[in-house]
C-alpha cells in the first residue's frame, strides 16, 4: 500500500496555485480546466495558450510519474467502463455546474466567490457520498 506523503501533496498544491496565479496575472484567465479543454477544441489560433497550458499539465504529471516519484502510482482496480462512465458524468456535471473543481475550487475560492463556495461544497459532499456508497454499500 502506498503511504501518503504530505510533502509532495503540499508541493503539488503550491505548484497548482502558482500556475493558476500566473495564468490570471499574465493572461487574465481563470485556470478552469474543463473550460480550457472546451475552448481548446475550437481550434482558434488565438486560443493557443490553452493548448500550451494543457500540454504543460500533462508534461508535468508525466515528468513527476516517470522521473521524480519515489514509487510508481498504484493502478486502479476499477473496471475501465466504470471509469469512462464516471468521466462522462463528471464532464456533464462541469457543464451543468458551469465549472470544475479547478475553476471553482482553486480560483473561485481564492476570489471569495459565494457561487464557487457552494459548488465546492457540492463537489465534496457528492464525492464523500459516492465513496461511501462504492466502498460500503456496493462494496466494489
Amino acid at each position: 500500500m502506498v503511504e501518503f506523503n504530505w510533502v509532495t501533496a503540499l508541493l503539488g498544491g503550491v505548484l497548482i496555485g502558482i500556475s493558476a496565479t500566473l495564468l490570471l496575472a499574465f493572461n487574465g484567465r481563470i485556470a478552469g480546466i474543463s473550460g480550457m479543454v472546451n475552448g481548446a477544441i475550437t481550434f482558434k489560433p488565438q486560443e493557443t495558450w490553452r493548448w500550451v497550458f494543457l500540454f504543460g499539465m500533462v508534461l508535468g504529471g508525466g515528468l513527476y510519474e516517470y522521473a521524480l516519484a519515489p514509487q510508481p502510482t498504484p493502478l486502479s482496480s476499477f473496471v475501465p467502463g466504470a471509469m469512462i462512465l464516471g468521466g462522462l458524468l463528471v464532464g456533464i456535471g462541469t457543464r451543468i455546474g458551469t465549472g470544475c473543481t479547478s475553476g471553482h475550487g482553486v480560483c473561485g475560492l481564492g476570489r471569495l466567490s459565494p457561487r464557487s463556495l457552494m459548488a465546492v461544497i457540492t463537489f465534496l459532499s457528492t464525492a464523500m457520498v459516492t465513496v461511501f456508497v462504492i466502498r460500503h454499500v456496493v462494496a466494489i
